[in-house]
């Protein structure tokens, strides 16, 4: 689950994190107001959306970039009235842009300079990993490419935690001097208690700024946190902006199904993540490509298995599904019986229809097959995994000649 801006801002003053004040606005008379009440003539006005690249970003109807620096509060109004409700455009958007539905308003700072700090899971090792370096406000990606010697790594012990002889190194390979490195060893202490107790596998500060003044602030934030930790954090959970997610995920989670939507043209249901991968990594060397990822579970009932088989019907892009059901706990009869039921239904509401290739294997498989078979569905079913997958990928093929 990814968290905008500005409820990063929140999150990270909850913890006691510095960060320039300020508060987000919906409409354009509410940045003014907000504008007004920060009481300095040096104001940035943030385009809200979950995509990196804003200020390079540009709307669809011509206003370049969604931050920009302003002076008074009514100057603060219209920029707002240019982003709200309007399409922003970035790299990481794609050309259909994201709605802005909410910008933040804050203060500018006087920086002198910017530096990179992150903490996430490091997995090879199994522990927190802290990545910094003094190459800030630019993708760390790029530094990593043409800088690399530029890239601070300093692994945390995941039951000892951070320790204070780890922020001093952190903040003299920063390059902090005595006088800065106090505000900057209570930050990096102050983000990993966040880190931690938030239950986050990513915290990412770009920029982490130091002031002319000698302030160290958290100017930019980026938060993943691990969905299965989230309830325990209601808090956080409430903070999940559907209009941000791609609606088939939004539908799905409400299903409790693993979905995630892909760019092919193969729908998967699939029970189990590791089958689930299998299936589309065989689908795509027979040559087709995978228009999902979606697990059922194993302990998924008619229901779930019904509105899953919806979903994957409802994407436009998908010309032929295919279901792999390999039954453990999971019983072929009821994943057949749901197929039935939602093509069934998508038939009574008139909707378009595609190809459908089955594989059954497991408890119950003898009942799921019959059941298909009196159901009188124009279903293909398949042998083994590799049958299925020639199957499927000729069906959509077979629709392009």
């Amino acid at each position: 689950m990814n968290i905008h801006e500005y409820q990063a801002k929140q999150l990270m003053q909850k913890f006691g994190v510095a960060t320039p004040r300020g508060d987000v606005a919906s409409t354009p008379e509410q940045a003014e107001s907000i504008a007004r009440a920060l009481g300095t003539n040096n104001l940035v006005v943030k385009a809200q959306i979950h995509a990196g690249g804003r200020g390079k970003g540009k709307f669809e109807h011509g206003f370049q970039g969604g931050v920009h620096l302003c002076k008074t509060a009514s100057q603060a109004r219209d920029i707002a009235a240019q982003m709200l409700g309007k399409r922003l455009i970035t790299h990481q958007t794609g050309p259909q842009g994201r709605i802005v539905r909410k910008v933040l308003i804050t203060e500018g700072v006087d920086i002198q300079r910017e530096l990179y700090f992150a903490i996430l899971l490091d997995r090879s090792i199994s522990a927190p990993m802290i990545i910094a370096s003094t190459e800030g406000g630019v993708e760390i990606e790029t530094v990593a490419a043409q800088n690399p010697e530029k890239i601070i790594r300093e692994p945390i012990h995941p039951t000892l935690g951070i320790q204070p002889y780890q922020t001093r190194k952190l903040a003299r390979k920063l390059q902090f001097g005595s006088t800065d490195m106090r505000a900057a060893c209570r930050l990096f202490a102050a983000l990993y208690r966040l880190f931690i107790e938030s239950d986050c596998s990513l915290v990412e500060i770009n920029p982490l700024v130091q002031t002319k003044g000698g302030d160290v602030l958290a100017l930019d934030a980026k938060f993943n946190f691990d969905e299965n930790a989230l309830f325990r954090h209601p808090d956080i959970l409430a903070m999940r902006d559907p209009d941000e997610e791609d609606p088939r995920e939004v539908e799905a989670s409400k299903y409790h199904l693993n979905y995630i939507g892909l760019n092919g043209n193969i729908g998967c249901m699939v029970n189990g993540a590791g089958l689930a991968m299998a299936t589309m990594d065989i689908i795509k060397y027979y040559g087709g490509e995978p228009a999902n990822f979606l697990d059922v579970g194993g302990g998924a009932n008619e229901e779930q298995v019904t509105e899953a088989f919806k979903i994957l019907v409802s994407d436009p892009n998908v010309k032929a599904i295919l279901v792999n059901i390999f039954g453990g706990i999971m019983k072929c009869d009821i994943i057949a019986q749901g197929v039935i039921n939602a093509y069934r239904t998508l038939e009574r509401q008139e909707q378009r229809l595609v190809p459908l290739v089955v594989r059954l294997e497991g408890t119950n498989v003898d009942k799921g097959k019959e059941l298909l078979r009196q159901s009188g569905l124009p279903l293909e079913a398949a042998d083994d995994l590799a049958d299925a997958a020639r199957k499927v990928v000729a069906a959509v093929q077979n629709q392009k000649k």
